[in-house]
């Protein structure tokens, strides 16, 4: 008999967010391309602020900090991009289907370091 990982469905599901995140993302900059020219490039980007986002979600469920209904309930990934300059900053926020709050918020600056997490759902 095979042992019941309870982490399982939240890695297909994350891999699948993922996954269609990074498609997005890609879609987005193609569909705004300018041909011919050249932007400078962001040092950190929308797509691995959701991977450090994940890793640090897995964290907190492994360690409990987050209730186990964050593993179980979890509905959507969202990613937002506000700011301009040097002021930038990616949210991404993890929404589940029941409980509260129903939304957690990591945050990162432009250059991808850690700024804070939001629990209260606010």
């Amino acid at each position: 008999m095979e042992k019941y990982n309870p982490f399982y469905g939240l890695r297909l599901n994350l891999a699948a967010v993922i996954l269609s995140t990074g498609l997005l993302i890609l879609g987005a900059a193609t569909a705004h391309g300018h041909g011919g020219k050249t932007h400078a490039e962001e040092p950190f980007s929308a797509f691995q602020a959701v991977q450090k986002a994940i890793q640090l979600y897995d964290r907190l469920i492994v360690s409990k900090k987050l209730p186990e209904g964050w593993e179980t309930d979890l509905s959507s990934i969202q990613i937002t991009i506000r700011g301009k300059g040097e002021s930038r900053e990616y949210v991404v926020q993890f929404n589940r289907s029941a409980g509260e709050p129903v939304s957690v918020y990591f945050y990162f600056d432009r250059q991808g370091e850690y700024a804070g997490s939001n629990f209260t759902g606010e």
